[in-house]
């Protein structure tokens, strides 16, 4: 069965950059919300970031609207996440899955922003 992989994690320093990649199954992308969770260090929920529809539309929670930028390629099956000016809050291991159907989640990508 065809599951969540996340990708494009990595060590990055204080205000830098990176790109976060997810490749999902059809049945829970095509015309599905998608979105992207995190789970901090030492933290038991995961944490809803941001969501974008199956038309393009997004929404972004507090702490990274402004920063973060969620696509998603419907030809492709995937959703991204262009995370720009990093925070050492944002490190975490970084899910995505679908917004009110899900799949099983993957293992996720780990973020650290650290100097």
């Amino acid at each position: 069965q065809a599951r969540l992989v996340e990708s494009g994690g990595g060590l990055v320093q204080p205000g830098g950059s990176l790109r976060l990649s997810c490749a999902a199954p059809g049945n829970i992308f095509t015309g599905n919300t998608m979105a992207w969770y995190r789970q901090a260090p030492g933290k038991q929920q995961r944490e809803w970031m941001a969501h974008i529809t199956s038309r393009g539309e997004t929404t972004y929670g507090g702490s990274v609207k402004g920063r973060f930028t969620i696509s998603r390629d419907n030809a492709k099956n995937t959703v991204d996440l262009q995370m720009n000016n990093l925070k050492f809050e944002d490190t975490a291991t970084y899910y995505c899955n679908g917004l009110n159907i899900r799949a099983a989640w993957g293992e996720g990508t780990q973020v650290t922003v650290s100097s």
